[in-house]
């Protein structure tokens, strides 16, 4: 009973902490060390992308060739880990025209779109501007932020809350660089609407959806040597079949173990889009995109290498060029070459099997891409290339069938029977536990 009171005032003290107790906000300091506190991979334009549950956006977002238009997006987002000080992100590199943000903030989210009084700070670029212009093809970082709410990253209260980015677009936008798979409700106001970012309160953003835009990485300060896991993969790892809202992909359920043994010394981003593959497609523009977004080995220098402070992957993908007809050996290659250059920068690579789509009625569950399947889990499991293996495949198929076990079938998201090549929350829970993790770190000590 006691610690119940203790929490529920620690609580109520965070909602109602008054904006003077924020005037001690650290410094600016050039030796800040940078680790990814969340991720999520670009891919579009918008709308080329698989999202989940997505409202009817053609009231918020008309015309997908203008953007939006004198609008003010608010993302809802989760850190990893909290530090006291942050920075953006920002990607305009599936743009065809250049895309200016004049007033970009971050808050604490209370609920909704509802931001914790006085928290909500705002954001500038290129050594104090508070508008920027990005090109297209190109991404910004923005300058570090100060986030004074932050007075301890391993503060309990903090554990789980989300921060929401707040952008106003001047003007068009022209097409998106997006991300589709958000499985988080974000916030938008209608097209000319005018610039509510430094709103607290949601009144002005009646749309949402569950993708989010132009925003791909959020960076918090950490001690040095803090090391990033970056989950690289395709729907299975963004999270189709999981719950909106709910957290509840395997990296996210990965992360809570990892915190549990590790504290705030590790952070975890998710670098999955729905649809990727190893090796295709072959070709991939702004003017020509696919759904699936750039191939794995494509995007790999600006999803994995590029963020801050990554150490190591673990790597699961291969399901959707099996659908491709691509042979187990053609993937297999594409494994080692990856692997070769993340090697090469001194990252740690753990393979992840690829989990069983038996009786799903795509091309990804034919017998064919079932046998290709199984090679590419033997070379998966048994390669020295790797620093270690999850089996993932182990730890969801039921021997009977062959397929995914019957309680991981129901899909999480919307309901229904499911698919049988997503796993739902109770599977990827299964995955996640299947992870070593003092192999992940390295042998590094809890």
């Amino acid at each position: 009973m006691r610690r119940t009171l203790v929490v529920a005032f620690l609580l109520m003290s965070l909602a109602v902490v008054a904006p003077a107790a924020f005037a001690q906000a650290p410094s600016s300091s050039s030796t800040d060390n940078w680790v990814a506190a969340w991720a999520a991979s670009a891919h579009g334009p918008y709308p080329s992308g698989n999202a989940v549950a997505q409202p009817e956006l053609r009231f918020a977002l008309p015309s997908p060739a203008d953007g939006v238009v004198d609008q003010t997006l608010r993302l809802i987002v989760k850190p990893d880990r909290w530090g006291a000080r942050t920075r953006l992100r920002l990607s305009n590199v599936f743009g065809t025209e250049p895309v200016t943000f004049d007033d970009v903030r971050v808050g604490l989210q209370s609920s909704a779109g509802h931001l914790v009084h006085g928290t909500n700070q705002r954001v500038t670029f290129e050594g104090g501007q508070t508008h920027v212009t990005i090109a297209a093809g190109t991404s910004i970082v923005s300058d570090p932020v100060a986030l004074p709410f932050v007075t301890d990253a391993a503060r309990p209260l903090l554990d789980g809350r989300n921060l929401a980015v707040s952008l106003h677009v001047a003007g068009a936008s022209g097409p998106m660089t997006w991300h589709a798979k958000a499985m988080t409700t974000s916030y938008l106001t209608a097209p000319h609407a005018g610039a509510h970012a430094g709103d607290e309160d949601d009144r002005a953003f009646p749309f949402t959806t569950t993708s989010w835009f132009f925003l791909d990485a959020v960076d918090m300060t950490a001690a040095p040597g803090t090391p990033l896991v970056v989950c690289f993969g395709d729907s299975i790892t963004d999270g189709t079949a999981s719950t909106i809202n709910g957290n509840d992909r395997w990296p996210d359920v990965l992360s809570r173990r990892l915190h549990e043994a590790y504290g705030d010394r590790v952070s975890v981003v998710n670098a999955g889009i729905g649809g990727n593959e190893v090796l295709g497609p072959k070709t991939y523009t702004a003017g020509h995109p696919a759904s699936s977004g750039p191939s794995a080995l494509d995007r790999l220098d600006r999803d994995v290498l590029s963020l801050s402070g990554v150490t190591a992957v673990v790597w699961l993908e291969g399901v959707n060029d099996l659908a491709a007809g691509a042979s187990a050996d053609a993937i297999i290659d594409g494994f080692r070459e990856g692997v070769r250059r993340l090697h090469a920068r001194g990252i740690r690579v753990m393979a992840a099997t690829i989990v069983s789509s038996v009786g799903s009625t795509s091309a990804h569950g034919t017998p064919d891409a079932n046998a290709r399947r199984q090679t590419i889990n033997t070379f998966l499991r048994t390669s020295p290339i790797f620093d270690g293996v999850a089996d993932f495949d182990a730890a969801t198929i039921d021997p009977a069938t062959g397929g995914l076990r019957a309680e991981f079938v129901p899909n999480s998201s919307t309901g229904g029977p499911g698919d049988h090549l997503h796993p739902n929350r109770a599977g990827y829970a299964a995955m996640a536990e299947a992870v070593d993790l003092q192999r992940l770190m390295g042998g590094q000590k809890r």
